[in-house]
C-alpha cells in the first residue's frame, strides 16, 4: 500500500509552514489517489498534534479525506485515510 509521510519535527514552530505542508500533502494524496498519509507531529507537549488536528478539522479540508486515526502505539503519530 502506498502512503505519504509528513514529519513535522523540522518546522514545529513555524505555523504557516505547517499549514502549507499539510495542504500540500493532502492535495498530493488526492491527486495521486494515495489512500493514507502518516503525519508525525512528534510527542512533545501535544500542541503540534492539536494544531494538526485543528487544521484537518476545517470544513474545506475535511471534505477531502475519509477519517483520521490516532496511532494507539505511538502518541506522536496520526494517520489520515482517504476513500478515492
Amino acid at each position: 500500500m502506498s502512503k505519504l509521510k509528513l514529519d513535522l519535527h523540522e518546522i514545529f514552530n513555524k505555523g504557516k509552514k505547517i499549514d502549507q505542508a499539510l495542504n500540500d500533502i493532502i492535495d498530493e494524496a488526492v491527486e495521486k489517489k494515495i489512500p493514507l498519509i502518516e503525519i508525525i507531529p512528534g510527542k512533545g507537549s501535544g500542541q503540534l498534534k492539536k494544531t494538526v488536528i485543528r487544521f484537518l478539522e476545517q470544513k474545506h479540508i475535511k471534505a477531502k479525506y475519509h477519517r483520521i486515526d490516532k496511532d494507539s502505539k505511538n502518541f506522536g503519530r496520526l494517520f489520515v485515510r482517504f476513500k478515492h
